[in-house]
């Protein structure tokens, strides 16, 4: 059920058996606002989208509302399948980074990383984030951070994430123009064009990489950069997610550049879905493979082919993708011994009850 995206299967197979932290880090930007550009939850309620996951995965309730996250045709959170694995096979702990949220989530017992942010704004008018600051928090957490099970599992909660990655990855000067993801199965190009072309247009030529990621940027794609550079190698993490983390990767990237610095990026692995890495309208790939460090990245094979659920059926039809750390989840349930027809019942469980 382990694909290697790039390089060797060595990495993920070193973590076979072991326990990881789950981390999810969240984020609302007033992006998610603009309408029409993203599906990542309930219209009119998108920013609850990373309070509704993390609240799910952590007590398998949704405490801000009556339901999931659903888009408009139904595609349930992909925090089912992370809860499903959490479940089948149980991470060491779960931990929750509020990298400027709405609405905080409403768990108890389970470690809240607050750390003072505010949401940011909307990227084609100036997403207003002091981005050097946030870096270094982000650092600074990466320091201090002792990580108490054998890895971290990073993944994000984050509704328009792609289309502030794609932007923070243009303004950053990569070729990226066709390579990110959507919550869309057909990417709804008008409005995340027009809304990534007035971002970029904000970007002048004596700008700093920090003021670029400033304006165009979101929190979770400085403040994890940061992060893993603040653990320096010291623990093995997987970023569980598609093209975001990626972006987040791309990040890191210009930043190490800018300081001349090289770094270790040896414990250092991405997972995502089959979902992200057979998407014909992004190219995961061809992102990492932009890096100047080398990284190693998997993908989970698992699909729907074991339901007749018709929300789930959507997942296989590119409805949805990835998000919640799902991909990373259901590589771990592998490294686990659980089945695909095992993760998929609990998964219908969550449909039907």
């Amino acid at each position: 059920m382990i694909k290697t995206l790039i390089g060797n299967k060595d990495f993920i197979e070193s973590l076979r058996g072991k326990k990881a932290t789950f981390m999810l880090a969240m984020s609302n930007t007033k992006t998610a606002d603009i309408e029409g550009i993203t599906q990542a939850g309930i219209p009119g309620l998108i920013h609850l989208t990373p309070t509704l996951d993390s609240e799910f995965i952590c007590s398998g309730e949704v405490r801000s509302l009556e339901d999931i996250a659903k888009t408009p045709k139904g595609v349930p959170t992909p925090a089912l399948i992370t809860r499903a694995v959490h479940l089948l096979s149980s991470f060491g702990r779960i931990e929750l980074l509020n990298l400027g949220m709405e609405v905080a989530p409403k768990v108890k017992y389970f470690k809240q990383h607050s750390f003072d942010i505010k949401p940011s704004h909307r990227i084609d008018t100036n997403a207003q984030i002091a981005a050097e600051t946030l870096f270094q928090r982000g650092v600074e957490f990466g320091e201090a951070y002792i990580c108490k099970d054998e890895y971290i599992i990073l993944g994000e909660s984050v509704p328009s994430g792609t289309t502030t990655a794609k932007a923070t990855a243009l303004a950053l000067g990569y070729q990226a123009q066709n390579y990110f993801s959507s919550s869309f199965k057909e990417v709804p190009h008008s409005i995340r064009e027009e809304t990534i072309t007035k971002s970029l247009e904000n970007i002048t030529q004596n700008d700093t990489i920090y003021d670029k990621l400033g304006k165009v940027s979101d929190n979770m794609l400085i403040f994890n950069a940061g992060f893993i550079y603040g653990l320096n190698n010291r623990v093995e993490i997987v970023l569980a997610g598609g093209t975001q983390m990626a972006c987040v990767l791309l990040v890191l990237n210009s930043i190490l550049k800018e300081r001349q610095t090289t770094f270790d990026t040896s414990n250092i692995a991405l997972c995502t879905t089959r979902w992200i890495a057979k998407d014909k309208h992004s190219n995961i790939k061809a992102l990492l493979e932009m890096l100047d460090f080398p990284i190693q990245a998997y993908y989970a094979s698992f699909d729907f082919s074991l339901t007749t659920h018709p929300a789930l059926k959507l997942y296989d039809e590119g409805e949805a993708k990835e998000g919640v750390g799902a991909g990373a989840a259901l590589i771990y349930a592998s490294l686990h011994g659980i089945t695909k027809e095992a993760i998929t019942r609990q998964i219908e469980s969550f449909l039907i009850s």
